[in-house]
């Protein structure tokens, strides 16, 4: 699946707090950056270019800066042209520092946007660095309902018309919060979390048939909605077929698993039939996953007991004789 990038005006237009400074390099402020890796070039700054990672966005901080200084003025025009042959997104100065002149003149010449920011070097990446590793998250879209149930982000899947966004609103007038109704959008940020959120367009936006669109926020109140949460449980809502009934899941001693973008998610499966309570389900699943995290496993507790009740009923039935 391909990475979708992020432009280098994204990054400066909602991101406030990276406290950049536009020094020169307009004319490049539409460079994707497909990269969430940083690169500090320090050692091509010597001129050794090997391996350089001319694709990553450029930090500079005190040592580069300081460095870039030391050099007399002949030795600091070679390196810079050397520098501004590869292709280059961004180049970023920490601390404040002042760009050198003649990589303000060659990044305005070369269309590279060129910034500074007050920010200590370390800060910076490791805040730039969350910001990337977000935008640049593989993602996937499913079709269903996103909700915070008692902390846990719930994840409603089934086919169209088997109930989601009504078992949603339910919950939503019961206290709990809506991410994303219809397609939710879903990203790995690591090799064991992901991460569900809506579209701008959609945000806060859920249909009802019958009813239309409704705007979950100024229904029930800002408490109502949220705009993106880990997904720890997979509900499907799935029509109930009495030939089958016998198939579905009685004990819940073994926990079932769905993989998306290569995480494995706790799924669950609930036959939906006129008389069943699904918004109760869904919240006892919840609350039943959030045991499940915290070490304890209903289902399993019980077996042993039935297993250690089976075992002193057949020792009493038959007692050992000498």
């Amino acid at each position: 699946m391909p990475v979708p990038g992020i432009t280098v005006d994204t990054i400066l237009r909602d991101h406030e707090d990276l406290q950049l400074i536009l020094v020169t390099g307009e004319a490049g402020l539409s460079n994707r950056i497909n990269n969430a890796e940083i690169n500090r070039p320090g050692l091509s700054l010597t001129g050794f270019f090997d391996f350089f990672a001319n694709d990553r966005i450029q930090i500079l901080g005190k040592g580069e800066w300081a460095y870039l200084n030391s050099l007399s003025e002949e030795k600091l025009h070679e390196i810079t042209d050397k520098f501004f042959e590869f292709h280059l997104n961004c180049i970023i100065y920490t601390h404040g520092n002042e760009p050198q002149i003649p990589f303000v003149e060659r990044a305005k010449s070369k269309g590279i946007p060129l910034f500074k920011t007050e920010i200590a070097t370390h800060r910076f990446i490791t805040l730039i660095s969350q910001i990337l590793d977000r935008a640049l998250a593989p993602r996937t879209m499913r079709h269903g309902v996103l909700i915070e149930v008692f902390g846990i982000g719930t994840l409603l899947t089934g086919r169209s018309g088997v109930g989601k966004s009504e078992t949603a609103l339910e919950l939503i007038e019961r206290g709990h919060r809506l991410v994303a109704d219809d397609m939710v959008e879903i990203r790995r940020l690591s090799e064991s979390y992901l991460i569900g959120s809506c579209s701008d367009l959609l945000r806060h936006h859920m249909e009802i048939r019958g009813l239309g669109i409704l705007n979950i926020k100024d229904l029930f109140g800002v408490g109502s909605v949220r705009d993106h949460k880990l997904i720890e449980l997979i509900i499907n809502l799935k029509e109930w077929e009495e030939q089958t009934s016998g198939e579905y899941e009685r004990t819940g001693i073994e926990q079932s698993m769905e993989e998306i973008l290569g995480v494995s998610v706790p799924y669950i499966e609930i036959p939906v039939k006129p008389g069943r309570n699904i918004p109760i389900i869904v919240e006892t699943a919840a609350m039943n996953q959030r045991l499940r995290k915290m070490g304890k496993n209903s289902a399993k507790e019980f077996s042993n007991k039935l297993n250690t009740y089976i075992q002193q009923s057949s020792i009493e039935t038959n007692p050992i004789k000498d």
